[in-house]
Protein backbone atom coordinates (compact mmCIF):
# COMPACT_ATOMS: atom_id res chain seq x y z
CA UNK A 1 0.00 0.00 0.00
CA UNK A 2 1.42 3.50 -0.72
CA UNK A 3 0.43 6.87 0.76
CA UNK A 4 -0.44 9.94 -1.16
CA UNK A 5 0.92 12.30 1.37
CA UNK A 6 0.11 16.00 0.27
CA UNK A 7 3.15 18.11 -0.74
CA UNK A 8 4.47 21.00 1.43
CA UNK A 9 6.72 23.93 -0.08
CA UNK A 10 7.67 27.66 0.88
CA UNK A 11 6.22 30.71 -0.72
CA UNK A 12 9.98 32.16 -1.44
CA UNK A 13 13.40 30.97 -2.16
CA UNK A 14 14.09 31.56 1.77
CA UNK A 15 11.74 31.39 4.74
CA UNK A 16 13.16 32.25 8.41
CA UNK A 17 11.27 32.59 11.47
CA UNK A 18 12.27 32.66 15.56
CA UNK A 19 9.05 32.72 17.30
CA UNK A 20 6.83 29.69 15.55
CA UNK A 21 4.66 28.63 18.11
CA UNK A 22 2.09 26.02 19.35
CA UNK A 23 -0.16 28.29 17.19
CA UNK A 24 0.90 27.95 14.24
CA UNK A 25 2.24 24.13 14.35
CA UNK A 26 -0.82 23.37 14.81
CA UNK A 27 -1.28 24.06 10.96
CA UNK A 28 0.69 21.05 10.43
CA UNK A 29 -1.34 18.31 12.65
CA UNK A 30 -1.98 16.04 9.21
CA UNK A 31 1.16 14.24 7.55
CA UNK A 32 2.66 16.33 4.86
CA UNK A 33 5.56 15.57 2.46
CA UNK A 34 8.23 18.52 2.61
CA UNK A 35 9.15 19.25 -0.86
CA UNK A 36 11.55 22.58 0.97
CA UNK A 37 14.53 21.74 2.97
CA UNK A 38 14.32 22.89 6.86
CA UNK A 39 16.20 22.91 10.04
CA UNK A 40 14.98 24.05 13.22
CA UNK A 41 16.08 24.57 16.48
CA UNK A 42 13.57 24.03 19.78
CA UNK A 43 13.98 27.48 21.85
CA UNK A 44 11.56 26.37 24.21
CA UNK A 45 9.62 23.73 25.73
CA UNK A 46 8.43 20.14 24.06
CA UNK A 47 6.14 18.50 21.28
CA UNK A 48 5.77 15.99 19.69
CA UNK A 49 6.46 14.52 16.34
CA UNK A 50 6.46 12.29 13.78
CA UNK A 51 9.22 12.00 11.17
CA UNK A 52 9.59 9.63 8.11
CA UNK A 53 6.46 8.01 10.14
CA UNK A 54 9.05 7.65 14.01
CA UNK A 55 7.97 9.37 16.28
CA UNK A 56 10.01 12.36 18.03
CA UNK A 57 9.68 13.93 21.50
CA UNK A 58 11.60 17.39 20.49
CA UNK A 59 13.10 19.52 23.29
CA UNK A 60 14.77 22.94 24.08
CA UNK A 61 18.33 22.79 22.72
CA UNK A 62 16.83 19.61 20.01
CA UNK A 63 18.70 20.40 16.35
CA UNK A 64 15.68 19.29 13.96
CA UNK A 65 17.01 18.57 10.21
CA UNK A 66 14.32 17.57 7.28
CA UNK A 67 15.42 17.30 4.00
CA UNK A 68 13.11 17.47 1.37
CA UNK A 69 11.33 14.44 0.63
CA UNK A 70 10.72 14.10 5.16
CA UNK A 71 7.17 13.19 6.30
CA UNK A 72 6.32 15.37 8.91
CA UNK A 73 3.31 15.13 11.59
CA UNK A 74 3.27 17.52 14.26
CA UNK A 75 1.39 15.52 17.32
CA UNK A 76 0.01 16.91 20.77
CA UNK A 77 2.30 19.54 22.73
CA UNK A 78 3.61 18.64 25.79
CA UNK A 79 3.94 21.98 27.14
CA UNK A 80 4.41 25.38 25.54
CA UNK A 81 6.84 24.97 22.79
CA UNK A 82 8.58 27.93 20.29
CA UNK A 83 10.73 26.85 17.47
CA UNK A 84 13.24 28.94 15.47
CA UNK A 85 13.85 27.48 11.78
CA UNK A 86 15.12 28.56 8.32
CA UNK A 87 13.98 26.69 5.46
CA UNK A 88 14.74 26.55 1.80
CA UNK A 89 12.50 25.79 -0.89
CA UNK A 90 12.82 23.10 -3.76
CA UNK A 91 13.39 26.12 -6.25
CA UNK A 92 16.56 26.46 -4.21
CA UNK A 93 17.47 23.19 -3.01
CA UNK A 94 16.91 21.64 -6.30
CA UNK A 95 19.33 24.28 -7.88
CA UNK A 96 21.99 23.71 -5.58
CA UNK A 97 21.40 19.62 -5.57
CA UNK A 98 21.35 19.64 -2.14
CA UNK A 99 21.29 16.35 -1.70
CA UNK A 100 24.23 16.04 -3.27
CA UNK A 101 25.99 18.65 -0.78
CA UNK A 102 24.76 16.85 2.00
CA UNK A 103 25.45 13.12 -0.02
CA UNK A 104 28.09 12.29 3.18
CA UNK A 105 25.33 12.56 5.84
CA UNK A 106 22.30 11.40 4.03
CA UNK A 107 21.84 7.98 5.99
CA UNK A 108 22.53 10.21 9.37
CA UNK A 109 20.40 12.81 8.60
CA UNK A 110 17.45 10.28 7.94
CA UNK A 111 18.10 8.13 10.60
CA UNK A 112 18.79 11.03 13.54
CA UNK A 113 16.70 13.52 12.07
CA UNK A 114 16.48 15.24 15.60
CA UNK A 115 19.67 16.08 18.07
CA UNK A 116 20.68 17.24 21.09
CA UNK A 117 22.87 20.22 21.26
CA UNK A 118 24.52 21.29 24.37
CA UNK A 119 24.14 25.10 25.59
CA UNK A 120 26.82 26.39 23.39
CA UNK A 121 26.10 24.66 19.69
CA UNK A 122 22.54 25.68 20.17
CA UNK A 123 23.42 29.36 20.74
CA UNK A 124 25.46 29.20 17.75
CA UNK A 125 22.31 28.31 15.70
CA UNK A 126 19.86 30.52 17.25
CA UNK A 127 22.18 33.61 16.68
CA UNK A 128 22.26 32.16 13.11
CA UNK A 129 18.61 31.87 12.67
CA UNK A 130 18.27 35.43 13.93
CA UNK A 131 20.28 36.45 11.38
CA UNK A 132 19.05 35.22 8.49
CA UNK A 133 15.68 36.10 9.88
CA UNK A 134 16.41 40.02 10.01
CA UNK A 135 17.48 39.21 6.39
CA UNK A 136 14.18 37.35 5.31
CA UNK A 137 12.18 39.79 6.98
CA UNK A 138 13.10 42.91 5.65
CA UNK A 139 11.05 44.22 2.96
CA UNK A 140 14.09 46.74 1.80
CA UNK A 141 16.32 43.85 1.03
CA UNK A 142 16.41 41.66 -1.92
CA UNK A 143 18.13 38.19 -1.39
CA UNK A 144 19.46 37.53 -4.48
CA UNK A 145 19.91 33.57 -5.72
CA UNK A 146 23.88 33.72 -4.61
CA UNK A 147 23.23 34.76 -1.49
CA UNK A 148 20.40 32.21 -0.57
CA UNK A 149 22.71 29.36 -1.98
CA UNK A 150 25.58 31.09 0.67
CA UNK A 151 23.22 30.71 3.53
CA UNK A 152 22.01 27.18 2.79
CA UNK A 153 25.69 26.09 2.31
CA UNK A 154 26.25 27.70 5.69
CA UNK A 155 23.29 25.53 7.74
CA UNK A 156 24.65 22.58 5.52
CA UNK A 157 28.44 23.40 7.10
CA UNK A 158 27.22 23.95 10.36
CA UNK A 159 24.61 21.01 10.15
CA UNK A 160 27.24 18.54 9.08
CA UNK A 161 29.38 19.39 11.78
CA UNK A 162 26.81 18.34 14.14
CA UNK A 163 25.96 15.34 12.84
CA UNK A 164 29.89 14.31 12.58
CA UNK A 165 30.15 15.29 16.05
CA UNK A 166 27.46 13.78 17.13
CA UNK A 167 28.61 9.92 15.50
CA UNK A 168 32.07 10.60 17.23
CA UNK A 169 31.09 11.60 20.50
CA UNK A 170 28.14 8.45 20.78
CA UNK A 171 28.63 5.38 18.86
CA UNK A 172 30.50 3.93 15.86
CA UNK A 173 28.77 3.55 13.12
CA UNK A 174 27.01 -0.08 12.40
CA UNK A 175 27.96 -2.44 9.81
CA UNK A 176 24.55 -2.17 8.18
CA UNK A 177 24.87 1.57 8.38
CA UNK A 178 28.55 1.35 7.03
CA UNK A 179 26.53 -0.22 3.86
CA UNK A 180 24.06 2.25 3.23
CA UNK A 181 26.93 5.19 3.34
CA UNK A 182 28.99 2.93 0.82
CA UNK A 183 26.11 2.52 -1.18
CA UNK A 184 25.18 6.08 -1.67
CA UNK A 185 29.19 6.96 -2.17
CA UNK A 186 28.99 4.38 -4.49
CA UNK A 187 25.95 5.11 -6.54
CA UNK A 188 27.23 9.19 -6.79
CA UNK A 189 30.15 7.81 -8.59
CA UNK A 190 28.36 5.51 -11.18
CA UNK A 191 24.84 6.67 -11.76
CA UNK A 192 25.28 8.13 -14.56
CA UNK A 193 25.99 4.93 -15.95
CA UNK A 194 24.59 2.29 -13.53
CA UNK A 195 21.62 2.08 -12.41
CA UNK A 196 21.02 -1.62 -11.44
CA UNK A 197 20.94 -2.55 -7.71
CA UNK A 198 23.32 -5.98 -8.68
CA UNK A 199 25.94 -3.88 -9.68
CA UNK A 200 26.60 -2.04 -6.41
CA UNK A 201 25.54 -5.70 -4.75
CA UNK A 202 29.22 -6.18 -6.61
CA UNK A 203 30.71 -3.31 -6.17
CA UNK A 204 30.17 -3.33 -2.10
CA UNK A 205 31.40 -7.38 -2.62
CA UNK A 206 28.25 -8.36 -0.76
CA UNK A 207 25.01 -10.37 -2.32
CA UNK A 208 21.83 -8.23 -3.61
CA UNK A 209 19.90 -9.56 -0.96
CA UNK A 210 21.87 -8.64 1.98
CA UNK A 211 22.29 -4.84 0.22
CA UNK A 212 18.55 -5.10 0.02
CA UNK A 213 17.75 -5.67 3.01
CA UNK A 214 20.02 -3.73 4.74
CA UNK A 215 19.21 -1.11 2.95
CA UNK A 216 15.44 -1.31 3.52
CA UNK A 217 15.92 -1.46 7.57
CA UNK A 218 17.87 1.53 7.83
CA UNK A 219 16.86 3.75 5.24
CA UNK A 220 13.06 2.59 4.96
CA UNK A 221 13.79 2.87 1.16
CA UNK A 222 14.38 -0.34 -1.50
CA UNK A 223 17.97 0.12 -3.30
CA UNK A 224 16.56 1.12 -6.65
CA UNK A 225 14.86 4.14 -4.93
CA UNK A 226 18.62 5.70 -3.61
CA UNK A 227 19.47 5.20 -7.06
CA UNK A 228 16.52 6.88 -8.20
CA UNK A 229 16.76 9.85 -5.81
CA UNK A 230 20.27 10.62 -6.87
CA UNK A 231 19.80 10.19 -10.78
CA UNK A 232 16.11 12.84 -10.35
CA UNK A 233 18.03 15.38 -8.19
CA UNK A 234 20.88 15.38 -11.19
CA UNK A 235 18.12 16.12 -13.43
CA UNK A 236 16.43 18.36 -11.55
CA UNK A 237 19.37 20.43 -11.10
CA UNK A 238 20.02 20.36 -14.34
CA UNK A 239 16.20 21.63 -15.54
CA UNK A 240 16.46 24.40 -13.39
CA UNK A 241 19.56 25.87 -13.21
CA UNK A 242 20.83 24.94 -17.21
CA UNK A 243 20.04 26.04 -20.40
CA UNK A 244 20.81 22.48 -21.16
CA UNK A 245 17.81 21.29 -23.85
CA UNK A 246 15.87 18.07 -22.77
CA UNK A 247 18.08 15.71 -24.57
CA UNK A 248 21.08 17.13 -23.73
CA UNK A 249 20.07 16.80 -20.33
CA UNK A 250 19.06 12.75 -21.38
CA UNK A 251 21.92 12.18 -22.87
CA UNK A 252 24.19 13.83 -19.99
CA UNK A 253 22.50 11.27 -17.92
CA UNK A 254 22.89 8.47 -20.02
CA UNK A 255 19.51 8.23 -21.08
CA UNK A 256 18.90 6.93 -24.75
CA UNK A 257 16.80 9.46 -26.03
CA UNK A 258 14.60 12.00 -24.22
CA UNK A 259 11.74 10.17 -24.42
CA UNK A 260 13.14 7.32 -22.10
CA UNK A 261 14.45 10.11 -19.88
CA UNK A 262 11.15 11.85 -20.10
CA UNK A 263 9.13 8.15 -18.77
CA UNK A 264 11.96 7.94 -16.14
CA UNK A 265 11.46 11.25 -14.95
CA UNK A 266 7.58 11.51 -14.91
CA UNK A 267 7.13 8.20 -13.06
CA UNK A 268 9.53 9.04 -10.25
CA UNK A 269 8.70 13.14 -10.05
CA UNK A 270 4.59 13.11 -11.54
CA UNK A 271 5.51 15.36 -14.69
CA UNK A 272 7.51 15.66 -17.65
CA UNK A 273 10.81 17.41 -17.59
CA UNK A 274 9.06 20.50 -19.34
CA UNK A 275 6.16 21.00 -16.93
CA UNK A 276 9.12 20.99 -14.15
CA UNK A 277 10.99 23.11 -15.69
CA UNK A 278 8.30 25.65 -16.16
CA UNK A 279 6.73 24.89 -12.79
Amino acid sequence: MTFDFPQVDLPSEIVAWTDVTEDILNLYRQSCRLKAGIFAICMEGSIKASINLIDYEIKENDLITLLPGSIIQLREKTEKVRLSFVGFSSTCTERVNLFKLFLDLFHKTTEHPVLPLNQEAAGYFKEYFAFVTRLACNEEITIAPEMTEALLNTVLAATRMVYKNYSKANRKSSRKEEICKELVQAVAQHYVTERKALFYANTLGISLQHLSTTVKQVTGKNVLDIIAYIVIMDAKAKLKSTQMTIQEIAFSLNFPTASFFGKYFKRHVGMTPVQFRES
